[in-house]
């Protein structure tokens, strides 16, 4: 009877042990696998369209972009970053609305001039303003605060335009600016994480193009759809690898190819295919993080927080009482606290999806 019962315990053990390894295979697998794998490989440039776009990018010159400023920005902020060579831009797309939630990212997570010594920034860019009394109101918002541009065109109905325009302002007037995390202003960025993570890279802070990347994406073939992409414009059947537009960082380089490559990019698609496209023209390949959350809104906890880099669709209340907590938290998560964290956070972000799908 003994001898039984201890085989079942042994069974049981085992069990409950390769529940326990599916569980961690099903959270965590899937990170590791695409970590490995979408990773850049060196590059060799003897497409000469390819040469051709990094050596336009390398000899750029914008500086009579600075006589022609009033024809591009209705509010410039040249002076954003006079002076100053930053390690880290950070870029937020904002609607002119969307005011109480610029309050919130200053309050919180952009509230910060440092990582680890090294300086970073924030700055809002916005489209066109649909009255001229919203255009006063994000005007006193400019002098207040100091960190608004606004485009005179690049509406949502044009995200290639405006993409460009914020390029070609980080290049006429933050071209020290080191690396330039873009994103939006319903994502909760750790800025002291990523910080951490750009001043540890393990390579030359040149052609980088982090974030979530996208695989095996396949075109927008629908001529009825504000995406269409014709195959006599691209042929293949997938898009390049490109990530995620919820965040991503480019080093300065980059951001210089992406804009000189934009010209022979089509106007029609996302944000994020854009880019990518463009990232694919100036032999740019983009490298993986499974820190970054896409578009995915992550279930708080603390210690995950503090090792992810972002989070997306936060509303103002929610950034604010999670920099709260994590402010009042203070301190560092231990490995084995960060590693529960994120069991906890992915595993309740996964039951949330299969609750909540819409």
């Amino acid at each position: 009877m003994q001898i039984c019962l201890c085989k079942l315990r042994t069974h049981q053990w085992c069990f409950l042990l390769f529940n326990v390894l599916l569980f961690h295979a099903l959270l965590f697998g899937a990170d590791f696998v695409e970590e490995y794998l979408l990773q850049p490989k060196p590059g060799i440039y003897t497409d000469a369209m390819v040469a051709g776009v990094r050596e336009k990018a390398r000899k750029l010159d914008l500086s009579d972009a600075r006589e022609n400023i009033s024809f591009e920005y209705s509010i410039a902020n040249t002076e954003a970053c006079r002076n100053s060579d930053l390690f880290l831009l950070t870029l937020v797309f904002s609607s002119a609305g969307n005011v109480s939630q610029r309050d919130a990212v200053r309050r919180t997570w952009a509230n910060q001039t440092l990582i680890e010594g090294f300086p970073v920034k924030t700055i809002f860019f916005l489209e066109l303003s649909d009255t001229n009394a919203a255009h006063q109101e994000l005007q006193s918002e400019s002098e207040h605060y100091g960190d608004v541009i606004q485009a005179h065109s690049g509406t949502e109905a044009f995200p290639k335009e405006r993409m460009v325009l914020a390029l070609r302002w980080v290049i006429t007037f933050c071209p020290l600016a080191r690396f330039v995390l873009l994103t939006k202003d319903s994502v909760f960025v750790n800025l002291p994480a990523l910080g951490s993570y750009l001043l540890r890279l393990h390579r030359h802070p040149e052609d980088l193009y982090l974030g979530r990347v996208i695989q095996e994406d396949q075109p927008n073939r629908d001529p009825k759809s504000p995406g269409y992409l014709p195959p006599a414009l691209y042929p293949a059947k997938y898009l390049p690898e490109y990530c995620d537009d919820t965040a991503y960082v480019l080093s300065q380089d980059v951001v210089r190819k992406v804009y000189v490559a934009s010209a022979s990019v089509p106007a029609t698609v996302s944000t994020d295919v854009f880019v990518g496209l463009c990232a694919q023209k100036a032999g740019v390949s983009p490298t993986h993080s499974a820190r970054f959350s896409g578009d995915k809104h992550i279930h708080y906890n603390a210690c995950c927080y503090r090792y992810l880099f972002c989070s997306a669709g936060m509303r103002s209340h929610e950034l604010e009482r999670i920099w709260m907590d994590l402010e009042q938290r203070g301190g560092r998560c231990s490995l084995l606290k960060t590693y529960y964290g994120l069991v906890y956070c992915k595993a309740h972000t996964y039951l949330d999806k299969l609750l909540n799908p819409h």
